[in-house]
Order: C-alpha cells, then sequence, then structure tokens
C-alpha cells in the first residue's frame, strides 16, 4: 500500500550537485513516489549565498540556517553536497541526532572521518549512505559493500579523478605539456580554479581510502594513503611510456597483501601497457577494476563528476534511504571486523621506470647495473641512447619495494658518470 504521508528532504548546498539532485526531485516526483512507495517532499535547501542560488530552484525552500533546517525533527533525509569538513560533519551529525538519515557526496568528510560517521548513524538508529563520494555516477560503494559482502576482495586498481585523466590524456594524444593540458581543462571546465586538490593526488586518495575501507572491511583513512600528484609528469615521461608501447595514468591502487596480514592504498602516475583497458579511458571518465577471489576481475566504467552524474548517485542512495525509513530498518553500516594494519611507503613492492642522464662511455651501465644489485633490485630491461658524449640510460626494474628503490637512486647520484635522475615512475598492470 502507497503511504500517502510525504518523507520529507532536506538538502545542503545547491551548487552544481545541488540544484541538480533538486532538479530531478522535482521532475521525476511521480516516479521517485512509484519506486519508494510514498511521496518524498524536498522540504528545505540550506545555502551560503542565497543570490547565487540557480534558476528553477524553489525560492520559498532557501535559507542561509541549515543548523535550524537538521534540528527541525520533521525532516526524514538530509542530503549533504557542500562538501568540506566543517560545517558538513556538525551538520550530519546534529541530524542523526534529530533522527534524519543522510546522503552524502563528501568524500572528503567520510575519507577522513568516517567511523565516527558511521558510530554516529548506528547510535541514532540512522543510515549514512555516499555512493557519490567516490565515483560519481559509477556504482561502486554498493557493489562493494553488499553485492560482493560474501567474496574475498583482493584488488581495487583505478582512475578515479575525471581532471587529471583529461590532463593527461591531452599530454599524450597532443604532445601538450603539462601547463598547456591544465590550461585547456580548466578552460572546458574540468579543473577548479584552484586545481590543487585534483592534480596533486587530495581528491583520488579520499577516494582511495574509502574503497579501501569497504573492499577489506578495515578503517583507513586518507592519511593512510601515500600520495603523489602529476605535477611532475613531463611531454618526455610520456613520450618514454609510448615507446615502451605503455601510457601514463593517476591511479588510486588498494591491495591486500598477499599473506593477507596487511592492506596498501595508494594513488600516483603510472605507465601502464596500451594493452590494459584502463589505457583506452580517455577525456574526464573513470574506470575502476576490482578483483575478487570467486567473482574474478570486474570492471566499472563511466563519467566520474559533474552536476547530473553525482545526481545521479546522490538520488540511488536516496531512494535506498527512503525505502528503509518505511520498513523501519537500515542498511549497511561500517564493516572494519578485519582491523588489518596499513602498510605505508616503503614497504609497497612495485616495478619502476627510471630514466637516468649519463656519460656516453663505456663501462657506465656496467656501474649503473653493480648499484641496481647490491641494494637488492633487479632489473628487467635496460635502454641506452647516447649522443654528444652525453646518454639517456632507462631502467626498468622487476618488481621491488620502495626503500630498496629509494636507496638506488641515492647511491645511483653518488656516481660521477650519473648526470642526474630525469624521472622515476612506477609501472602498473602487469
Amino acid at each position: 500500500m502507497m503511504r500517502t504521508r510525504p518523507l520529507k528532504v532536506a538538502l545542503l548546498g545547491c551548487g552544481v550537485v545541488g540544484s541538480e539532485v533538486a532538479r530531478i526531485m522535482t521532475t521525476h516526483a511521480d516516479d521517485l513516489t512509484a519506486r519508494i512507495g510514498a511521496p518524498v517532499e524536498l522540504a528545505g535547501i540550506a545555502v551560503r549565498r542565497p543570490d547565487r542560488v540557480r534558476e528553477g530552484v524553489p525560492a520559498e525552500l532557501v535559507t542561509t540556517d541549515a543548523t535550524a533546517l537538521v534540528k527541525r525533527g520533521d525532516i526524514d533525509v538530509v542530503i549533504e553536497v557542500i562538501g568540506g569538513i566543517e560545517p558538513a560533519r556538525t551538520l550530519i551529525t546534529t541530524a542523526f541526532e534529530h533522527g534524519a538519515s543522510v546522503v552524502s557526496a563528501n568524500k572528503a568528510l567520510v575519507a577522513a572521518d568516517g567511523a565516527a560517521l558511521h558510530a554516529a548513524a548506528e547510535a541514532n538508529g540512522a543510515d549514512l549512505y555516499y555512493e557519490a563520494a567516490v565515483a560519481g555516477a559509477i556504482p561502486l560503494v554498493r557493489p562493494l559493500r553488499e553485492s560482493l559482502a560474501g567474496d574475498k576482495v583482493n584488488r581495487v586498481l583505478g582512475i578515479v579523478n575525471g581532471t587529471t585523466n583529461f590532463i593527461l590524456d591531452r599530454m599524450a594524444s597532443t604532445g601538450a605539456g603539462y601547463s598547456e593540458a591544465l590550461d585547456e581543462a580548466t578552460a572546458l571546465g574540468y579543473a577548479e580554479a584552484d586545481p590543487t586538490a585534483d592534480v596533486e593526488g587530495f581528491d583520488a586518495a579520499a577516494k582511495a581510502a574509502i574503497l579501501a575501507g569497504i573492499a577489506f572491511h578495515t578503517r583507513v583513512t586518507i592519511d593512510d594513503v601515500h600520495r603523489e600528484g602529476l605535477t611532475e609528469v613531463t611531454a618526455a615521461d610520456i613520450a618514454s611510456a609510448r615507446r615502451m608501447g605503455c601510457t601514463v595514468k593517476l591511479l588510486a591502487i588498494c591491495e591486500r597483501a598477499a599473506d593477507g596480514a596487511s592492506v596498501t592504498a595508494r594513488v600516483h602516475p603510472a605507465m601502464i601497457p596500451l594493452t590494459h583497458p584502463l589505457a583506452s579511458v580517455r577525456e574526464a571518465y573513470n574506470a575502476v577494476f576490482v578483483e575478487a577471489d570467486a567473482a574474478g576481475q570486474l570492471m566499472f566504467y563511466g563519467p566520474g563528476a559533474g552536476g547530473a552524474p553525482t545526481a545521479s548517485a546522490v538520488l540511488g542512495d536516496l531512494v535506498a534511504v527512503c525505502r528503509n525509513k518505511l520498513a523501519g530498518a537500515t542498511g549497511p553500516g561500517e564493516s572494519a571486523y578485519t582491523a588489518l594494519p596499513v602498510s605505508h611507503e616503503g614497504e609497497v613492492v612495485t616495478r619502476y621506470h627510471i630514466s637516468l642522464d649519463v656519460a656516453d662511455k663505456p663501462g657506465v651501465l656496467a656501474q649503473v647495473a653493480t648499484v641496481f644489485a647490491e641494494h637488492g633490485v633487479s632489473i628487467d630491461t635496460v635502454r641506452q641512447q647516447g649522443k654528444d658524449g652525453e646518454a639517456d640510460l632507462v631502467v626498468v626494474t622487476h618488481r621491488a619495494a620502495d626503500a630498496a628503490l629509494s636507496s638506488t637512486v641515492e647511491a645511483l647520484r653518488e656516481l660521477d658518470t650519473v648526470r642526474g635522475v630525469a624521472s622515476i615512475m612506477r609501472v602498473e598492470g602487469e
């Protein structure tokens, strides 16, 4: 039987994503009612600058007092799309205390304080859903914590930031340098005026923390994620990757150790073979591989950002939370029963591509190879090209620990025949 009394929804934030949420709730109201089993009513929209509210948003619903809105007591669900740590954290916990469940797109907050938020939700018999925090419209959170709940996930590997993928794609396809590609991304609206969160890997690191925590049933925060941005990636790195039959992507990689005793989460640029499916992910799209014991390899692909795609994920969570409300139940909460330790930088094992500027004379290769051997780093391939007394020496290693590679590079810098280390980049996707 259809319930006639509406479920009331408060919306915190009405920017690109929030305005799309409000629009879809209005235009698809009948469909949402049929899918939920009760009507949903947008009861209030909290914003900081009411003069910037987008066209089509009901002016009578707009308020600047977000705290009063979440404290009303008749709100069933709060949708939070304002981002950042505060006031979002306080508003969400206040919503729980006043009986509301929460749907959030706030990756930074969930990655930093997810455990406390889940505890607050559980203490108040409420839901906390955040599909939109990870990869826009791409369903990842729910498949990991529900569809794959009976399986053992061993690895999550993917492109989770559209801005950086656009930049690297342009560098690879047009030969542009980093600054030129960033300027184009900014002009097209893919990059913010301050692109630091994207290009330095903070955005991807937050998403990696969330994915690792869900996949491995352990607590992982953004501080646990090894992070490198792409600002040091050069056109020469892209060209070198092409010569190897590879391309460069900014990857988020979450892995369970081979012995199952720990996990790692990292974000960094890496070379991947052109034959790997992730190599063909172009423009601002995202794609994520999930590797599990029984399911094998699963790939999720689609738009990872933008108003409409992100709003799609928010509305999917809204339907699920509203259904739970009607059933008098809550959905899955935090699962951290494994309590696995997180290995940090220095313990990660991967392949490396190292480009050295060396003197073009006999014996240089032997000296370099000796340094690698003395530090226990095995060499896979070597390529040397010389001209006018100088040479470019490229070494690709077998898998080695970060700490061993770092000590190797420091020793290489001490050689008289090594003029400099042009670049160091990981190689993934074997």
